[in-house]
């Protein structure tokens, strides 16, 4: 597998756990937005994926090891452990197998491409 595709499967199960987490309410666990009114909150969550998915395609292209795709491997990673210290959150809702394997598949991957890239 090369690293285009490592990558990219990154991000595709990374979208598909935020398309998730905007069902499973993720804005409540978020300490800047948990005090803000449910709707602006969801809305303030969904609007600010834009820039952020736009970087990641945009800046994360044309090479196959670059600061931006290690440094969302790396996050990748650590987003795996950000949700499991949640775990317990009275607002956490990613309580099925589907989204616990949206999570652990996004950092799974992130650390294939570390591992690809020999960034280890």
């Amino acid at each position: 597998m090369t690293l285009d595709l490592i990558y990219y499967l990154t991000l595709g199960l990374f979208f598909t756990h935020e398309l998730d987490a905007v069902k499973r309410h993720e804005w409540r666990l978020l300490p800047v937005l948990r005090s803000r009114p449910d709707r602006s909150g969801e809305q303030f969550f969904i609007w600010i994926h834009v820039p952020i998915f736009m970087f990641l395609l945009l800046a994360g292209d044309g090479m196959d090891v670059n600061a931006v795709r290690v440094g969302f491997a790396i996050f990748a990673v650590i987003h795996v452990g950000l949700h499991w210290l949640f775990r317990n959150h009275p607002a956490n809702e990613f309580n099925n197998a589907s989204s616990w394997a949206l999570i652990v598949g996004t950092g799974t991957s992130g650390a294939a491409y570390l591992v690809a890239a020999e960034m280890f």
